[in-house]
């Protein structure tokens, strides 16, 4: 058995344990006095001094760490913000409380009333000499006034040049100022020669809190397969890009625009904020959309002349290639790029100027961002072996009278769906207008019906459409989706 030791009295453990607190109190005490006294007596044999400039100098942050430069981003962003302006755009419509019913609009005028409805983004003057500033085509679509707020807080009344919905490229012009601080424009840099890891600048006015500077990397380049966001060949970067950003820079270190930023992404919505998935045009796309709206006010685009499908595994199989990708042509149109330069039905075009086609989205896109007259080269598979034609694009319309197909659609003008329609999986043409009292009117036709189909079977374009009527059908029957519903139309 273990021996215990007596346990020391109650009183005398009480003894013990002051004494060792006040001896801690003592040092305590002792150790701030002594410091006081040290500080006291140094305060009082330093001469009093006013801060000098020299001094508040040194107190900044240092200027070299170990022999080297501190960088910084100032002395560029200094050139760069005065050029990127802050765009509002303001729209008038009228509302009512029956929605857009026709019958009741007309019957309860007085319960319509007018709304503005308001939108703010951010713009880049890419020409000062000419005010030219750039910014998207959804940050001005359907305004009825354009005002541009410099950073110097000046606001100029933008007139509006042309857009291009398909690429999300606006063009406007500001008045050059006749007196006070001349504009102030961003040098357009080759977009072609960035590289993912190169260090990017995100300049605009998110969520219109002011004018605001984020920093990044670019994390890809040529991206594209976003559903909606019609042609693409977008700089992805992680710097951040959230509502209000778009139509602003992202410039390069050099103070260069590189892209016109256009797109987040988050799964939550894009007032959730940034998560590093920033989407800008290219500076070379823009710039080649800026020049085609100077010149004519519109855009005009190069296309092959082809209808194509999905290569899937079974037609993989039955094609004799390696893997279910390309776009399989199924109709080459008369007197197209495609029939010049050879290319037959059966063939599966792989790549177009070196770049990978895995499906028919893919070869539209490419289609969709060349101009009239660019040199294609096509790598193809032939019966299974390899095939390489080059095709000079030339220019489809992007609208038709509908006499000129058919006198039975006079009065209606038909046109391509937009990119983003397209790119969501929708084929088919649009009728844009329907004149009022016209032989389309009469037959049912309405603005904003989408054709599908007609007696000549489904066609995925304008130029299918039109193929369909070059032999006149006796009986004309168009297939129609009118908002969520779909019928016949039969033509008289």
């Amino acid at each position: 058995m273990q021996k215990m030791s007596p346990r020391p009295s109650a009183s005398r453990s009480a003894r013990a344990r002051a004494t060792r607190i006040g001896f801690v109190l003592a040092l305590a005490a002792a150790a701030a006095f002594g410091g006081f006294a040290a500080t006291a007596l140094q305060e009082s044999l330093r001469p009093a001094q006013a801060k000098t400039p020299e001094a508040a100098q040194v107190e900044a942050l240092p200027a070299t760490v170990a022999g080297t430069p501190v960088p910084s981003l100032a002395p560029m962003l200094e050139r760069v913000m005065p050029a990127v302006v802050s765009v509002h755009s303001q729209q008038r419509v009228r509302v009512s409380p029956f929605g857009n019913d026709p019958f009741f609009r007309r019957m309860f005028p007085e319960l319509t009333q007018e709304r503005i409805n308001r939108s703010l983004g951010s713009g880049v003057i890419v020409d000062a000499r000419r005010g030219l500033v750039l910014t998207n085509h959804h940050v001005i679509e359907g305004a009825d006034e354009v005002s541009v707020s410099l950073s110097d807080g000046r606001t100029l009344t933008a007139e509006f040049i042309g857009s291009d919905p398909d690429t999300d490229i606006a063009l406007m012009r500001i008045p050059v100022p006749e007196d006070g601080a001349p504009l102030t424009a961003i040098p357009m840099a080759d977009s072609a020669q960035l590289r993912v890891g190169d260090f990017v600048v995100a300049v605009g006015n998110p969520f219109g809190i002011g004018q605001t500077v984020t920093s990044g990397i670019v994390s890809a380049v040529g991206r594209t397969g976003l559903a909606g966001l019609g042609y693409q060949n977008f700089i992805q970067t992680d710097a951040s890009i959230n509502p209000g950003n778009s139509g602003g820079a992202l410039v390069d270190l050099h103070g260069r625009l590189v892209g016109i930023n256009t797109a987040s992404f988050n799964p939550r919505g894009s007032m959730a904020g940034n998560i590093g998935l920033g989407f800008a045009i290219p500076s070379n796309l823009a710039g080649d959309i800026m020049r085609q709206l100077l010149a004519t006010g519109e855009v005009h685009r190069g296309a092959l002349g082809v209808d194509t499908q999905d290569v899937d595994a079974r037609l993989a199989e039955g094609l004799g290639l390696d893997a279910a990708r390309g776009a399989l042509v199924t109709r080459v149109y008369p007197d197209s790029a495609a029939a010049a330069a050879g290319v037959e039905a059966g063939d599966v075009i792989l790549a177009a100027n070196g770049q990978r086609i895995d499906d028919g989205a893919a070869l539209r896109n490419f289609e969709g961002l060349q101009a009239v007259g660019a040199r294609v080269t096509l790598d193809l598979r032939r019966d299974g072996e390899p095939l390489q034609l080059t095709a000079t694009l030339r220019e489809q319309p992007r609208s038709l009278p509908g006499a000129s197909l058919d006198p039975r659609l006079a009065g209606a003008t038909f046109s391509e769906l937009p990119a983003g329609a397209r790119q969501s999986g929708l084929s088919g043409v649009v009728v844009e207008e329907v004149a009022a009292g016209s032989r389309a009117a009469g037959n049912g036709l309405r603005p904003g019906d989408r054709i599908v189909a007609a007696n000549s079977g489904r066609f995925d374009d304008l130029a299918g459409f039109r193929l369909g009527f070059s032999t006149p059908p006796s009986q004309l029957v168009l297939r129609v989706v009118r908002g969520n519903t779909s019928g016949n139309l039969i033509m008289r």
